[in-house]
């Protein structure tokens, strides 16, 4: 047996129930795992409300890090005691759990697996955003969404780094001190100011190059009006609520613009992928150009005020389930 977080209905967090559940031995290409950290991310929210699709009953997360215990037929490149994490495997919120070989890296020395299973899904996502949706360079200059976030102080970091002009948008003067801390040019209160006209003052009328969005609803179409001529829309996540349907000749409006809708899944869906771009996160983490801060822990059990807190703007940066 062990302790899982169950949703039997969609709903608000109080759907989501702690529950004894059968564990059995790790199935063929599977290995089993004792959990010591669960990474907190929107996207489960969006399965836990049914904006993402997926069937009843089920245990949610796809985030995690752990060690592991036993071993399923045909498992030959990990061995019982390695650590492992993890970023695309549905039913984390879980004490142990079975999960495919296909989704597990090895975490290197001088990585914790709390510091890994905060960083798998959100490192992951700012890698591929920076260095493969777009190609961050010097003379770059981008603007992140959210960047007080959990993805943003990551990618704000690392867009430094990479030589970056950074321009963030965050909703309290904490959160952008947070992230005037962790790489951050400029950040602008969007609470207060208009964030589209606060770029064009910071670009002195050029705009940015991309537009990085994980909120969605609240900040499109304005993204847009942030971008030069030919810029790129990244529109990755929806915290406010997804983007409506929208005419594709604005993008010609606006300045020829380009605009994809990327997930983190499509970018790791094979081996070689996976490994590349959870080796180039392991390498700027250790190479301490980003650093990984956990800002708040949650019992597996208070998963529901956790999910409350993330919807309601209360938590900043990375957050753990611990089981």
């Amino acid at each position: 047996m062990t302790k899982a977080i169950v949703v039997r209905s969609l709903g608000g967090p109080e759907v989501l129930k702690l529950e004894d559940m059968p564990l059995g031995a790790p199935g063929p290409g599977e290995v089993q795992i004792r959990q010591a950290a669960i990474g907190l991310n929107f996207i489960d929210v969006y399965f836990r409300t049914g904006l993402y699709k997926t069937d009843l009953p089920f245990v949610p997360g796809k985030e995690g890090a752990g060690t592991i215990t036993a071993l399923g037929e045909g498992v030959t490149d990990f061995a019982i005691g390695d650590r492992v994490a993890y970023a695309s495997a549905d039913g984390a919120y879980a004490a142990e759990r079975n999960v495919g070989v296909k989704h597990l890296v090895k975490v290197p020395e001088g990585i914790t697996l709390e510091t890994a299973a905060a960083m798998m899904l959100k490192g992951m996502t700012a890698q591929y955003l920076l260095l493969q949706t777009y190609s961050v360079k010097p003379g770059s200059v981008i603007l992140i969404h959210a960047a007080a976030g959990g993805v943003g102080l990551i990618a704000g970091q690392w867009a430094k780094a990479l030589g970056a002009t950074v321009i963030g948008t965050a909703g309290s003067q904490a959160k952008i001190d947070l992230a005037l801390a962790h790489g951050y040019d400029h950040v602008i209160d969007y609470g207060k100011d208009d964030f589209a006209e606060r770029v064009r003052e910071l670009t002195n009328g050029a705009g940015v190059d991309v537009v990085y969005d994980s909120v969605g609803k609240d900040t499109f179409p304005k993204s847009l009006d942030c971008l030069k001529p030919r810029g790129l829309f990244v529109s990755y996540g929806n915290s406010s609520g997804p983007v409506e349907a929208f005419n594709m000749g604005l993008l010609a409006q606006k300045g020829s613009l380009f605009a994809t809708r990327p997930t983190l899944f499509a970018y790791i869906a094979t081996r070689a992928a996976l490994d590349a771009c959870a080796n180039s996160l392991f390498d700027v983490v250790r190479s301490n150009k980003v650093r990984i801060n956990i800002n708040q822990t949650y019992s597996l059990a208070d998963a529901g005020r956790a999910h409350t807190d993330l919807e309601t703007r209360k938590t900043s940066g990375t957050t753990l389930l611990i089981p």
